[in-house]
């Protein structure tokens, strides 16, 4: 998109609205209030809890998957109990032998002297083994089915499969829990497009942005002023504000700030040493100005428009998951306005699409909404380290970034790995991350690149009904791009901000991708 100045004088736009609504009982929320503020339980405790929660769903399916199978297969409750040569079906909780993985008592155990191995970019390897546990006891998983398998630790699965001469439980076939039911109603109509060409003038958008990195030296700084006056309706031709007045609110999903960086020299002298005070490593070099930035351009959009923002993994939050909301004192004037919320990573968001709109666009066609019931739409927003995380522990190829944030879906558990390689908040009677329920929507920020995809419900009987849109929101400050997702027809757009003279890596192919898909 580019900057355009004209405007027509007489266009008169009024911005679309939308409502929040108090979640579900199914959706959780992922504030650690003062009963579960207690870091003396053990995260054990975490995985009996999600087995638990998991354990019936899984029944279910793998009863009517495997029913009427040949040697008609039995379900064994633990997996100790297993019988040599008896097919049979177990459940229990996934977990990865990696020889590669971090070990942390390797590292304290380590000689100090000699300095560290540069950090792996992936763990995994072929001497890796799968395990399946539950209350009783551990059985390592074999067989040719596992080769096609992409498993991480923390994933609940029920296997079918007979126990060997040496021990090992050898897999034939494997159930997930599938999909959790959706609660809201479904009056979008045909859901098949994947990147949204046409437009209805009734339709809103919901605008989702993440990795601003604010205070990066190498980030756009004039990018985001355009993002900004985008969103409020203060630059572009007369199709770029009418689509901008459809936005009803924006959904920053972490990393707005940048890291902080340090450095081992002085600016005057690169050859001597930096002032080191207190015995620590570096000097960190921190400036307000990229707070005092966020907090001007953050006053400016929820003037125009309801601002939702995540933390994320560079962000100076809390580190372990979920989260817990900015402290809204540190964005300045902007925490004065209602329509500026901070919310946790992760994040529900129930929104009703404006009542006084009464139909629907799907493919071009209208479709009626005026039997009185409304269209609400639930809304999953994470800012993407859960996926990141896994994404270290899978071979890629095949495993991409689109790929894991799908079967976190299927595996009805948005962090799997967490605790083992993630950290989290030690739950102790219930594990926020498991999925009660399907988001229409569900959106991951600070990814390496865009990606969108519908991810349908199998019912018992093999058929796919509704889906859900997952969209992955690359980092501004590489692409450039903002995400539309019309709340309607569930349809995705692109807008892509480019500076003359600045290079964004990624900004120019993030058509030919959106092209691509919308082909295939």
């Amino acid at each position: 998109m580019s900057s355009t100045s004209t405007q027509s004088s007489n266009l008169q736009l009024t911005r679309c609205t939308s409502f929040l609504l108090p979640q579900s009982p199914t959706s959780p929320s992922f504030i650690i209030d003062t009963k579960n503020r207690s870091y003396r339980h053990q995260y054990s405790n975490m995985y009996f809890t999600r087995l638990a929660m998991l354990k019936q769903p899984v029944i279910d399916r793998a009863s009517a998957k495997w029913k009427g199978l040949p040697g008609k297969p039995v379900f064994v409750r633990r997996v100790l109990d297993v019988v040599k040569s008896q097919l049979c079906w177990i459940i229990g909780t996934i977990y990865m032998d990696m020889p590669l993985k971090p070990n942390v008592l390797e590292d304290l155990g380590r000689d100090y002297s000699i300095p560290p191995p540069p950090p792996r970019e992936k763990f995994h390897s072929d001497d890796d083994a799968v395990m399946l546990e539950d209350e009783s006891g551990r059985v390592k998983l074999v067989g040719e089915r596992l080769h096609s398998t992409r498993l991480v630790t923390g994933v609940i699965i029920a296997a079918l499969g007979m126990e060997t001469a040496s021990g090992d439980f050898e897999v034939v076939d494997i159930c997930y829990p599938e999909l959790a039911p959706f609660k809201e109603a479904d009056l979008s109509g045909d859901d098949n497009m994947d990147v949204d060409d046409c437009s209805s003038s009734e339709d809103e958008y919901l605008a989702v942005v993440s990795g601003l990195s604010m205070g990066d030296p190498s980030s756009g700084e004039a990018q985001v002023q355009m993002l900004v006056e985008y969103l409020t309706g203060e630059t572009g031709g007369p199709d770029d504000q009418k689509l901008a007045s459809q936005v009803t609110r924006l959904i920053i999903a972490g990393n707005s700030f940048s890291r902080v960086w340090t450095d081992n020299t002085d600016e005057g002298d690169e050859n001597r040493p930096i002032q080191r005070k207190f015995g620590s490593a570096a000097q960190a070099r921190f400036s307000t100005h990229p707070n005092v930035t966020l907090s001007a351009h953050l006053q400016d959009l929820a003037s125009a428009l309801p601002v939702h923002v995540l933390p994320g993994g560079d962000d100076p939050a809390g580190v372990i998951l979920p989260q817990q909301p900015f402290p809204r004192a540190m964005f300045g004037k902007a925490a004065e306005l209602e329509s500026f919320r901070c919310e946790t990573n992760p994040v529900w968001l129930r929104i009703e699409c404006d009542s006084k709109s009464n139909s629907a666009a799907s493919n071009g066609a209208r479709l009626s909404t005026s039997s009185g019931q409304k269209l609400i739409r639930s809304v999953l927003v994470t800012s993407g380290q859960p996926v990141l995380d896994m994404y270290q522990y899978l071979p890629s190829p095949p495993s991409t970034h689109l790929w894991i944030a799908c079967s976190t879906l299927k595996w009805r558990h948005l962090a799997p790995t967490a605790p083992d390689t993630l950290w989290c908040h030690p739950f102790r009677e219930r594990d926020p991350f498991v999925l009660g329920e399907t988001p229409d929507l569900y959106i991951v920020g600070c990814m390496p690149e865009f990606g969108t995809q519908l991810v349908g419900a199998e019912s018992m009987d093999g058929k796919r009904s509704r889906s859900c849109r997952v969209v992955l929101v690359p980092n501004f400050s590489e692409t450039g791009c903002l995400v539309l997702v019309n709340l309607r027809t569930l349809a995705v757009r692109c807008v892509n901000f480019i500076v003359a003279g600045m290079v964004a890596g990624g900004a120019n192919s993030m058509e030919e991708q959106a092209r691509d898909m919308q082909e295939g």
